[in-house]
């Protein structure tokens, strides 16, 4: 099956609650990633970056957007699987397209393969006019049993 033709299983509070409870260290210093949008085969974050994200000369650093695109993705996957706390990231490759200005970012995650054991995911980060200024693929792997979050 087509991960687009895919539905998803957790909507954008299901998986904001999940962030918190199983992940609250991400939004130990404010609330900088948020999930907008959940669609078949696809997960977008937004990302409000303060001074902390920047780097010298005042574009949001590379470690920013790397957060961005590694969550966006791991989210996308939880979306249509579950709440699976222990699918890990094994490989991901991110390519800086144009700097990233002080601003609002979104990260829109979409699912290319979605195996028992292995996801594939291609995160495109955009500014606020719809320049591509990052895109990251990344591969997940899938625990044997799909019920194993905190709770």
């Amino acid at each position: 099956m087509e991960p687009s033709a895919l539905s998803p299983v957790m909507d954008v509070e299901a998986l904001e609650a999940f962030l918190a409870r199983d992940f609250p260290q991400l939004h130990a210093d404010g609330r900088h990633y948020r999930v907008v949008r959940v669609k078949p085969g696809t997960v977008t974050m937004r990302l409000s970056p303060e001074d902390r994200h920047l780097r010298p000369g005042g574009t949001v650093s590379g470690p920013t957007l790397f957060t961005l695109a590694d969550v966006g993705a791991y989210l996308a996957i939880l979306a249509h699987i579950g709440p699976s706390a222990l699918t890990v990231t094994t490989n991901l490759t991110i390519n800086f397209m144009h700097k990233a200005a002080p601003g609002p970012l979104e990260g829109m995650a979409r699912l290319l393969k979605l195996g028992k054991r292995l996801a594939v995911v291609e995160t495109t980060i955009t500014d606020a006019e719809g320049r591509l200024i990052a895109h990251a693929t990344g591969t997940y792997s899938i625990p044997p049993d799909r019920h194993d979050a905190v709770k």
